[in-house]
């Protein structure tokens, strides 16, 4: 079955002509910036990469969220997760699957073009796979401490989905929050633990806030839904052909390497850009009276969360009396609810209060806490005068490794470069600069033009300006070399790739 005849089945016929096994299906998008965490999240290593709750990536753990759910009887199985990633983030996400023994599809966005597009490349992966499985989908940024509470609202919904409906989970509210979407729950749906979808409301004022809190009615738009993937790939191209065409056509020109989905970009790139909601949840709602697909919303009350700032975290972290939240190296003295996060260097916080503090090797953000939501506002202008900072940090992340700008002045800087066992750099030049390497621990396997040649540790070499070189690994300990480039420009865009091993030439 092609892409082609997908787009023409529909719900209630695809499983039952294509033979397709029903299974739970884990789709996790992936493709946020997370800016309000900044300095720790940058546009080229995102808030889902990093552990900003425990030792495991926000995303590692989105991928652990449904271990151990209770799969009924007649579905066969649960599949391996679809990660929806950006192209430029396609290495870490995968190596930090690989690191936690994770088996993943990853369909990779050539451009961002927000959820609704995610999730219909994801469905029609899902059904390219003869799988008309049911999709749990789930934001690769978000926090749930209650797994058992979690695991109870996804069977609820998957009931329903199993039987077209297409379901969003509403978080329980807490208190009135003014930063969140709400949904307005309608009657129960009998015997499914879920409800009828009333309507979506954006981000209310405090004063509106607070009635939803007091009506019982409404709850927080957590951005996870489920859904069959032949409901989805139906409802889009019902709703909004203009995705649904473009979505296609960058599947059926994809390229499919393995363990990579690469979305042909030209079609990607011409789909509108919208969300879930706006797409199709919201033509679901009891208001619009439109009944060809169903909206079922599920209460969900497991601790959730959207990480999405700095003031966010300090609320669910553990605190000490002075509700205090430290993360590496930190002092308190006198202070109180405070945040303070080191990535190395000693934090001592004295006298503090509704402060935020976080260090990184190349920035320190300091922020009144109930100023979080404006750390955006900084970001837009580190970019505004072109500042490395709001990319990438000092250390910076590739596939076959990682480099560390350690020191930098007119016309040179040094690295220490960090390569894994086994992995070699891309056969490339450079235009503008010339290089020296140290061999620091380990071994080096070295092109340079027509030579090549090992260096052991102690030992070094000079690549001039304009030859081809390129640097492989090819012993079994990590190997790490000190690189002083000099130059006239020392750009990163100063490579010109002959050969990869990783698609980038």
């Amino acid at each position: 079955m092609n892409a082609s005849d997908i787009a023409l089945s529909s719900a209630s016929t695809f499983a039952a002509e294509a033979g397709v096994r029903l299974g739970i299906q884990p789709v996790i998008l992936a493709g946020g910036s997370g800016t309000r965490l900044w300095p720790m999240s940058r546009e080229h290593f995102p808030k889902q990469l990093i552990g900003l709750i425990g030792e495991q990536s926000l995303l590692q753990a989105t991928v652990n969220r449904l271990d151990g759910l209770p799969v009924p009887q007649k579905e066969l199985r649960m599949a391996d997760a679809i990660v929806v990633c950006n192209e430029e983030h396609r290495f870490t996400t995968a190596e930090q699957l690989r690191q936690h023994g994770r088996r993943a599809r990853l369909v990779l966005e050539p451009v961002s073009r927000n959820t609704a597009p995610a999730l219909t490349a994801a469905a029609m992966h899902a059904l390219r796979e003869g799988e008309d499985s049911v999709l749990v989908v789930m934001p690769a940024d978000h926090v749930v401490t209650d797994t058992d509470a979690f695991h109870r609202a996804i069977r609820d919904g998957a009931q329903c989905a199993e039987e077209g409906a297409i379901v969003t989970l509403s978080v329980v509210p807490s208190h009135a929050e003014t930063g969140y979407g709400y949904i307005k729950t309608g009657a129960p749906i009998s015997g499914r633990g879920a409800f009828t979808l009333e309507r979506f409301v954006e981000k209310p004022h405090l004063e509106l806030a607070q009635q939803y809190l007091g009506s019982g009615e409404y709850g927080w738009n957590a951005g996870i839904f489920i859904v069959r993937a032949s409901t989805w790939v139906a409802a889009i191209e019902h709703y909004q052909p203009a995705i649904h065409a473009a979505c296609l056509a960058a599947f059926e020109r994809g390229i499919d390497d393995g363990e990579l989905f690469r979305l042909d970009h030209e079609a990607f790139a011409s789909s509108p850009s919208d969300s879930i909601d706006y797409a199709v949840m919201e033509h679901l709602s009891s208001e619009r009276g439109d009944d060809r697909f169903a909206g079922a919303v599920v209460p969900l009350d497991a601790g959730w969360s959207d990480v999405g700032s700095w003031d966010a975290i300090w609320n669910i972290m553990p605190k000490d009396d002075a509700s205090n939240v430290a993360r590496g190296r930190v002092m308190f003295e006198g202070a109180s609810s405070t945040y303070a996060h080191s990535e190395g260097r000693l934090i001592a916080c004295v006298g503090t209060r509704d402060l935020i503090v976080v260090e990184t090797v190349d920035a320190i953000l300091v922020a009144d806490k109930s100023r979080a939501q404006d750390v955006k506002a900084i970001v837009g202008r580190i970019k505004s005068e072109h500042g490395s900072e709001a990319a990438d940090h000092r250390k910076v992340h590739r596939p076959w490794g990682h480099y560390d700008s350690v020191d930098h002045g007119d016309r040179f800087q040094v690295k220490r470069i960090v390569v894994k066992p086994g992995a070699r750099l891309s056969l490339q030049m450079h235009h503008h600069r010339a290089e020296h390497w140290i061999v620091v621990r380990g071994t080096a396997l070295v092109t340079r033009g027509t030579e090549t040649f090992i260096l052991a540790e102690n030992e070094s070499t000079y690549i001039p300006i304009g030859v081809q070189h390129r640097l492989e690994n090819p012993g079994k300990m990590p190997l790490e070399i000190i690189e002083v480039q000099s130059g006239t420009y020392l750009g990163e865009d100063d490579i010109v790739r002959f050969e990869d091993t990783y698609g980038r030439s």
